[in-house]
């Protein structure tokens, strides 16, 4: 083992602490332990995680596939070889499982018991016969009864009839006494062994015995044709589960390699949709008898199918109606290999881990896939002209929708309620070009660009293509958004039952947990929210089952109780309702008191929700699963009133954007209000206006959403340059979790830097003699500014390359380089260096990194006046953890 001998494969001489780091790594995950791993920046901690993963990751498959073929081969040659059926030799053969030889012992009891029972009963009823025959003698006539007793009197003419009837009744007494005798000790002890049995199989089924091969040898030996047959079952269940996994392993090896080997070769995997299944679904959909009301077919499909709460529990293929489609289920999803989860913070991030693993002794070996939101993987030029990332997703749904929909149209159109089909599909979303590209991401360690690159030169998706390769990728490269969120884990279909997580840049993991988790929403999306619904109510009310109208009827009621809490009144305008202003701090249980809708079940009102809110993020590996497609009508019907003019009920907030649907933020609210009481608070906000008014949801519990990763994966290592305090984080999130010290591991280490080789420099004036003192009171004074102005211009007048300039806040940059170009500072610094910001949205930042990057690289290879770039960030900003300003990125 690696964590024994200490070799790690690195791509050069590791330092011993990174040494140290691996054996530690390797340590935790074998023995399945949640480490803390401290490792400062700079000390090549990315390098230390891939290398000490994928070393274990190799030499856990490696065993597997080892233990595999042992099994196989001593299966093999011991069903080649003729096996004498005999109890001394059951004894040393492999101990077949425990259940199975009480169950065949028990069997062979009972079959014993019932035997001695049946030939009692047989014995009572001959018993039964004979005392019949002896006191109730058949009826005869006169003559023949005479008959009969000289017959018996013939032997014993000369005897005198008193000596004769003597001797008559001796002989008939001893041979009924001797019969009656016999029969009664047979009885006796066929009576004992039956209770001797009984008692002994009761003792034992009432008694906990311990599976143990000794024990097993005194118990009475059961048939050897039984033990046989179930000792050469179970071996052929385990060697054929053992041929079924290897040959689907070898298959997946030949197909990567010979797509290795001819780069344009493509093999697809056609499955096929069941049509018959389709057909029940869109009948089961349609049963409804007369309508009571006729509509357009595009209205049609926004009436939304009965909701059964209680069927949540249930299996989607009994609420189909198909009986087969577990198994359809089966074929459509593979197994997943085991792998390793690796989560970063940033994209950024992300892309420079990628990069390290291609520089890694694993980069031309492991099968590894990143995944990214469609605002970074998206080709579809109809949907990334959108911008925002909610309404791009709302997009692509929408045509994935379009695209089953159009597969379904001969069917439906054979049913009462047929719909149209509208607007276009994705051209790029085909299942035969996706299930090749994700071939191709397997073969070779791409990053997000390299994904995209390929995505357009096969027209094809690259976001749904890496989704696809998730079940065979070693590893997955995610952002911390989709695995630290469970409805976004699950529709990415990320399955963490016995794998790896690895979460780095783990510092702000608390803080990271409880942003993803908590929400809010303002007073007119309350209000518009509540006139979509109400519109949507009134126009299909005829329409709707009893049950939908009735969990329409109760959200309408929440909304009314939430908007009353922000001191406002459904029916009127919240832009100019007025509020005072002001702010309160509510525990979940107060706050749904003090809205009136305690006596609401906001589980079941959340499961009607996310059942037709559409807000459920839809996989290409799993979209055939849904239950119908017409789900998505209610949300399609509220976009559709937020394109139209508003009314005077429906009112927007000025100067913010619009979301594709309120609707979206409620239902995320509502699953909000249903955490526990003490892990979270809800903050009331006031203003001038109920418009500007807003419901905050704080999470304050992290453990909560925390601990099903830590209880389903194998291992969680938990890595950053600095996890202090460390006591802070285990009781706030592992202990709170329900984890054991005993399960916990900790490593930390120092830098791999000398002290001879740091060169910190700190300047307490500047060239004019000026005292630098960034004080909150003169850090805005003119000659400071000006000051700063000039140590910068001269740094980049010297250093080649790029230069980083830190800030303390977004404020104080731009106050201080609105002061720098009116003076002519930023002219001066443009001649040199190429000026970049650190913008303030996080779908940015990867531009304004590849554009600083291109830059640099621009100028060192043609040189000329500008000899790099300066970027400008912020402490604690997006740019100042995780990103590597290595060699001309930051001299």
């Amino acid at each position: 083992m690696a964590s024994r001998d200490g070799k790690f494969p690195f791509p050069f001489q590791p330092y011993p602490i990174q040494e140290s780091f691996m054996e530690a790594l390797y340590a935790a995950l074998d023995q399945g332990k949640i480490g803390i791993f401290e490792s400062p920046t700079g000390t090549g901690k990315s390098l230390s995680l891939i290398c000490g993963a994928l070393t274990w990751l190799r030499d856990f498959e490696e065993k597997k596939k080892q233990e595999a073929e042992r099994l196989l081969q001593g299966t093999e040659l011991k069903s080649d070889a003729t096996v004498k059926p005999d109890i001394d030799n059951r004894s040393r053969r492999p101990a077949e499982p425990d259940w199975v030889s009480d169950f065949v012992q028990k069997k062979a009891e009972r079959d014993i018991v019932n035997k001695l029972k049946v030939d009692e009963e047989d014995e009572a009823v001959k018993l039964l016969r004979l005392s019949k025959d002896g006191v109730e003698p058949e009826s005869h006539s006169p003559e023949e009864e005479g008959l009969i007793v000289a017959e018996y009197e013939s032997d014993e003419e000369t005897m005198p009839k008193s000596s004769h009837f003597a001797k008559l009744a001796g002989k008939s007494l001893s041979l009924i006494c001797g019969a009656l005798t016999w029969l009664r000790d047979f009885e006796e002890k066929k009576k004992q062994e039956a209770e001797r049995l009984l008692q002994g199989t009761e003792l034992k089924s009432d008694a906990t015995v311990k599976p143990d091969i000794d024990n097993r040898s005194r118990r009475p030996a059961e048939p050897d044709w039984v033990s046989d047959f179930v000792q050469k079952k179970a071996e052929r269940d385990i060697v054929n589960k053992l041929k079924d996994e290897e040959l689907k392993r070898k298959k997946r090896e030949e197909r990567l390699e010979m797509i290795r080997q001819n780069a344009q070769l493509r093999y697809t995997m056609k499955r096929k949709v069941d049509e018959e299944d389709e057909a029940v679904k869109l009948l089961r959909l349609s049963k409804d008898g007369v309508e009571p009301e006729s509509h357009s077919p595009e209205e049609e499909g926004l009436i939304v199918a009965e909701y059964e709460s209680d069927e949540e529990t249930m299996p989607k293929s009994r609420l189909c109606g198909g009986g087969d489609d577990d198994e359809d289920d089966e074929d459509l999803e593979e197994e997943h290999v085991t792998k390793i989860y690796y989560c970063s913070r940033t994209h950024s991030q992300l892309a420079q881990f990628v990069h390290e693993v291609q520089k890694s002794p694993y980069g031309t070996s492991v099968q590894l896939v990143n995944l990214g939101s469609r605002q970074n993987l998206c080709i579809n030029p109809e949907v990334t002209r959108l911008g925002n990332v909610q309404m791009m997703n709302d997009r692509c749904l929408e045509m994935q929708k379009n695209k089953h929909e159009k597969r379904e149209k001969a069917l439906a159109s054979q049913t009462k309620r047929s719909r149209a089909v509208t607007t276009a599909t994705c051209p790029f979303s085909g299942f035969e070009n996706m299930a090749a590209m994700r071939d191709e991401v397997l073969v070779k360690v791409r990053d997000v660009e390299e994904l995209l690159v390929l995505g357009r030169e096969t027209n094809t998706c690259p976001y749904y293509s890496a989704r696809m390769a998730i079940p065979a990728a070693q590893v997955v490269v995610l952002p911390y958004q989709s695995l630290l969120h469970a409805s976004t884990r699950k529709a990415s279909g990320i399955k963490l039952k016995d794998q790896i997580v690895i979460i780095d840049e783990a510092h702000n993991l608390m803080d990271t947990i409880t942003n993803i988790h908590s929400t809010e929403i303002s007073g007119a999306q309350l209000c518009r929210a509540h006139s979509q619904l109400s519109q949507y109510c009134e126009r299909y009310r005829s329409r709707l089952k009893a049950k939908n109208l009735m969990y329409i009827k109760q959200i309408l009621f929440v909304l009314e109780g939430l908007v009353r809490t922000l001191g406002g009144k459904m029916g009127q305008n919240p832009n100019t309702q007025s509020s005072t202003a002001g702010s309160e701090l509510l525990t979940i249980n107060d706050f749904l008191f003090k809205a009136e809708v305690d006596n609401i079940n906001l589980f079941k009102l959340c499961g009607f929700t996310e059942k037709y809110g559409g807000t459920g993020v839809t996989t290409h590996t799993n979209c055939k699963k849904q239950e119908n497609r017409r789900t998505e009508g209610l949300i399609r019907f509220l976009q559709t009133l937020q394109s139209k003019p508003q009314d005077e009920q429906e009112v927007a907030v000025e100067n913010r954007p619009v979301m594709a649907s309120p609707m979206m933020l409620v239902e995320s609210f509502l699953f909000a209000l249903t955490s526990a009481n003490q892990d979270g608070r809800v903050v009331i906000q006031k203003q001038e206006y109920v418009s500007q008014s807003s419901l905050k949801f704080l999470l304050l519990n992290a453990a909560v959403h925390f601990s099903q990763i830590l209880q389903e994966s194998r291992a969680v290592i938990i890595a950053g340059g600095t996890m202090q305090p460390v006591a802070d984080f285990k009781e706030q999130l592992l202990f709170s979790a329900g984890v054991n010290e005993e399960r916990i591991l900790e490593f930390s280490c120092g830098h791999v830097i000398p002290p001879e080789n740091i060169l910190p420099i700190i300047l307490c004036t500047g060239p004019s003699g000026q005292q630098l003192e960034f004080t909150f009171q003169r850090r805005d004074s003119p000659q400071m500014m000006e000051e700063t102005g000039r140590i910068i211009s001269n740094l980049c007048n010297i250093v080649p390359g790029g230069v980083v300039c830190f800030f303390p806040s977004y404020d104080y940059e731009k106050k201080i380089l609105g002061h720098w170009e009116s003076t002519g500072v930023l002219q001066r610094l443009q001649t040199k260096k190429r000026i970049f910001q650190e913008p303030k949205k996080a779908n940015q930042v990867e531009q304004v990194l590849s554009d600083y990057s291109k830059c640099i690289q621009h100028c060192c290879n043609t040189g000329g006046g500008q000899t790099g770039a300066l970027l400008f960030s912020v402490v604690g900003g997006k740019m100042s953890e995780g990103i590597n300003f290595s060699d001309d990125l930051g001299r």
